[in-house]
């Protein structure tokens, strides 16, 4: 099997700071791309994984972005092509995660999770569009578990993640041939903040007997960031079995 490869590409990688997101942007930047993350509220986390980024010999940046705000995602989508002079790979992370029983869901509550999970990779991909055509790159895009199967305390997390990984498919079909655009599902992925009771459970219902890793996360992500072209539209669920 071919190693996979990124020399000479420029990602970019919302939400990139912390968690998942830091953990995707350096294994994009050990494959050799370069990497611009963005970050709303991390500026301290985003300057460390900005000098981890340079520490593995790439060029790297941290960009303050609002992926609900147009101009917020425009100027960032400007900064991270200026980086390289072009962008080949847009992995939109940023995400909000929150738990609520249904019926005492706000309508301030629904509207911000959806603004950020839905309108969010929406704006960033249109935005990108242009100057991923010309590099014909790869859009991936992170969906959840619970975007596939209901958890009656995150309806509208779940109902946002399932937004997106229909927009993952319209995208693939709008942005063919120039573009392939996929999204990456995790499941319970252990990234060492989660109440260790609540992680034992999961672990125990998940048919490869432990929870995922960010690394395999992120291992996912480079598949559809460097992997075969011909794969658009497509859903990859690392969950260990746990959906089925």
């Amino acid at each position: 099997m071919s190693v996979l490869t990124l020399t000479g590409k420029s990602a970019l990688v919302t939400g990139g700071a912390r968690r998942l997101g830091r953990e995707i942007a350096l294994t994009l930047a050990r494959a050799g791309a370069d990497v611009t993350i963005t970050y709303r509220s991390s500026a301290a986390a985003a300057a460390r994984t900005v000098q981890e980024l340079h520490a593995l010999g790439r060029r790297a940046q941290a960009i303050p972005c609002d992926v609900r705000s147009e101009d917020s995602v425009r100027a960032a989508v400007a900064a991270a092509v200026a980086l390289s002079g072009s962008l080949d790979i847009v992995v939109n992370n940023a995400a909000v995660f929150e738990s609520a029983p249904l019926d005492q869901i706000s309508l301030e509550q629904w509207d911000e999770v959806f603004q950020t999970n839905t309108r969010g990779p929406f704006l960033v991909s249109r935005e990108a569009l242009p100057h991923l055509r010309a590099t014909r790159g790869r859009i991936v895009n992170m969906g959840s578990l619970g975007g596939l199967r209901p958890w009656a305390t995150h309806a509208h997390y779940c109902a946002s993640k399932a937004a997106l990984h229909m927009l993952t498919q319209a995208m693939a079909k709008a942005f063919a041939p120039d573009v392939a655009v996929n999204c990456v599902a995790p499941g319970w992925i252990d990234a060492g903040e989660s109440d260790a009771a609540q992680a034992a459970r999961f672990a125990a219902r998940t048919p490869m007997g432990r929870n995922g890793s960010a690394q395999e996360v992120a291992s996912a992500v480079l598949f559809f960031a460097a992997g075969p072209g011909f794969v658009t539209g497509q859903i990859l669920t690392v969950d260990g079995g746990l959906g089925l």
